[in-house]
């Protein structure tokens, strides 16, 4: 562990200055988790040791450059190298995952087409203390947040944070228009339908759910201050959830201690890098900068869906003329304000009006930059099937599940959203 320890000055500067590495853009980079079943036990959740096992023999990394890692629950999570371009991303994972996916076949196991497992009790198959502890942590509050650590998949996105240019890519503007799209994508990319206990019917139960644990870790920060002042002020303020101690002892669960504080000298001992970095892990807003723009609000895609929402982002942060004709769609849904058009979207989707219009502008104008960006023709009709199966008709992906799918009980700190 680092010894030095840290004032808040140094914090703060640190954060601000690691969130947003600045340079040249172009570079694509995706996280998939997704949910693991076998078939012949559905309701177990198969060791990550079997995991592990069955994906040996592939290598790490594996040939494209992927590393495969297991989640608190059991979900797999393949991380991308960063890509070059978006070509270059979307091929090496594209024979990544299909090795992935056939090494886990032959075991009998297979990767579900959705960002929630509706079926599994939330439990943890791991015993690692940092996950320990963030489970302790969540379940004060509620089951929300272990349900998310244990049943939730997503597609997450990752650009270049930008240049210091004042620019369509400079970091400055290109953090306020990923906090801007988000909110579409949200929508459009919908795919973990349930109704909670009110009646309220979710096409996002994966955001919504996250939305329902801490606020100070998970809301959207305000975007009309520097984006560097705005992250460090978000990150400071942010609770922490975990503290770590020397094996075997278990780590700490503090309760309403913030970062500020701890740095104050509230904590139990002084804080170090390493804690400030284990901190800045656990904060979970929709786009967090982690000297790239990480997009985290994209549920899990069927198939290979996962291809439209990697092209689509990067279309409208890396294309001027699709970034402004995204700016301009978006400016007129006022959702660059906290939380409420997040949790329209989570509940709405496209069925929403001002967001099928929003996304329809990005969607079309995300497709007319893909030639551009150099995507191949199988990437640019992903995009086109997505608009017109999709985005044309208000739906998305959790519009196809079925009525008996969409039910269950979402847990109360959730169901307060609603």
């Amino acid at each position: 562990m680092d010894a030095a320890v840290l004032t808040e000055a140094t914090a703060t500067a640190y954060v601000a200055a690691a969130g947003y590495r600045v340079g040249p853009v172009g570079r694509v980079g995706v996280e998939l988790e997704y949910v693991v079943r076998d078939p012949a036990y559905p309701l177990d959740r198969p060791p990550a040791t079997r995991l592990y096992a069955a994906l040996a023999h592939l290598g790490d990394p594996l040939p494209g450059g992927g590393r495969i890692s297991v989640e608190p629950g059991g979900q797999l999570e393949l991380s991308s190298a960063v890509g070059a371009g978006l070509q270059d991303c979307v091929d090496d994972v594209a024979g990544d995952l299909a090795l992935v996916r056939a090494a886990l076949a032959a075991d009998g196991l297979r990767l579900d087409p959705t960002g929630l497992d509706p079926h599994r009790p939330p439990r943890l198959v791991t015993g690692h203390p940092r996950y320990l502890a963030l489970a302790a942590y969540h379940d004060r509050t509620g089951t929300a947040g272990r349900t998310v650590m244990c049943n939730s998949a997503s597609v997450q996105v990752c650009v270049d944070a930008g240049d210091e240019s004042d620019g369509w890519r400079g970091y400055r503007r290109r953090w306020r228009l990923a906090n801007a799209i988000g909110p579409v994508l949200l929508a459009a990319f919908a795919n973990s339908p349930r109704v909670d206990r009110s009646g309220t019917r979710w096409v996002s139960y994966r955001q919504a759910l996250r939305f329902g644990t801490d606020a100070s870790r998970t809301r959207a920060p305000r975007t009309a201050a520097d984006p560097r002042t705005a992250w460090a002020r978000y990150a400071l303020a942010a609770r922490v959830a975990v503290i770590a101690r020397p094996d075997p002892l278990p780590w700490l669960v503090p309760a309403g201690l913030t970062m500020r504080d701890w740095l104050a000298g509230h904590g139990p001992r002084p804080v170090t890098l390493d804690d400030l970095e284990r901190h800045l892990a656990t904060l979970v807003p929709p786009v967090r900068p982690r000297g790239y723009l990480e997009f985290r609000m994209i549920d899990q895609q069927p198939g290979d869906g996962w291809v439209v929402p990697a092209a689509v982002t990067t279309a409208l942060l890396d294309d001027p003329t699709a970034a402004h004709a995204a700016a301009e769609a978006t400016a007129q849904l006022g959702y660059l304000r906290p939380q409420r058009g997040w949790l329209t979207s989570a509940r709405e989707g496209l069925a929403n009006p001002a967001l099928r219009a929003a996304a329809l502008t990005c969607f079309t104008a995300a497709a007319d930059a893909l030639p551009r960006l150099g995507a191949s023709t199988a990437v640019r009709a992903a995009v086109t099937e997505f608009v017109d199966r999709y985005v044309i008709r208000g739906r998305c992906p959790a519009d196809e599940f079925t009525a008996a799918d969409h039910h269950g009980h979402l847990p109360r700190s959730a169901s307060a959203l609603g």
